[in-house]
Order: structure tokens, then sequence, then C-alpha cells
């Protein structure tokens, strides 16, 4: 036996059921800037459409069939992506120019910004009803740069 101890280095993809795997490609590019892998891109004819992040990190894996967001009984809860200060605020200032709902259909705007003391997050869904999130551990720089509503 060794005494060296198993630990995961990271998130390498999330699965996801979508109808159209181009189509929602695309969504994900015009969102979250993730593009499609190109040495992966083969695997979309019977299996998963791979998107990753600029960096090759986290992964998506767009299956095609039903969704299964927005059951509670199925699919994943909610994925987080992280980012700076920075990013947090460009994502915000891209809510102007493009359309994102929340879980209550609401258009997503920087008023629904939530400050968890130690963090900032803004949650949303997909147009399959998946749940994500974008969230910063770069506290000070965000509260520098707005005023959202804090959760009590």
């Amino acid at each position: 036996m060794s005494n060296m101890t198993f630990r995961v280095q990271k998130i390498n993809h999330v699965e996801l059921f979508v109808p159209d795997q181009h189509e929602a490609a695309q969504w994900y590019a015009n969102i979250l800037g993730l593009h499609i892998i190109p040495e992966f891109e083969f695997w979309a004819k019977d299996g998963p459409l791979m998107l990753t992040t600029a960096s090759n990190g986290t992964k998506l894996a767009l299956f095609q069939g039903e969704p299964k967001g927005n059951r509670p009984t199925a699919g994943h809860h909610r994925v987080a992506f992280g980012v700076d200060g920075a990013g947090f605020m460009q994502f915000l200032a891209r809510l102007e120019e493009i359309v994102v709902y929340n879980q209550q259909n609401e258009r997503l705007t920087r008023q629904h910004v939530v400050d968890h003391a130690l963090a900032w997050s803004i949650y949303f869904c997909d147009p399959y009803g998946h749940l994500y999130e974008i969230t910063t551990y770069d506290y000070d720089f965000v509260k520098h740069n707005m005023n959202p509503r804090r959760n009590e």
C-alpha cells in the first residue's frame, strides 16, 4: 500500500445534453468565450462536441439529446466558472449587449450580482435550463467597481 494520497487536480469536463450541439456551442462561445476543440470535433459524430476555455482548462462535453436542466432529479445542479475581478467586470459589461436569463426567466443585469462577503457571483441559465454561475474571489477589486446587493 502506498502512503500517497489521491487528489483530483481540476474539473476536466461537465457533460450536458442539448438539442443541437453546434447551436449550443455558438451560445457558449458568445456568452462564455468557450470554443470547440478542433482535434476532438470528430467525436461529435456520435458523441460529445468538446468546448474549452482559452487556456484549455475547464471543458464542456455537449451531447446531442434532450436537455436535462431544471429537473430536480437529473443533470448537474450548477456549474460555477471562476474568473478574476477584471473578468467578472468584463462579463457584467457584456450584459448590455448579450441576452442571458436567470432561473426566474429575468434578463440578467448588474443588479443580479450577489455579494457573498468574500466573493461575488452572478447566476444564470443557458437556453436549455442548465444553471451556471460566474464567480470571483477578487472581492476588493469588484467592490471598488460596483455596489451590488448583499446576500443576507
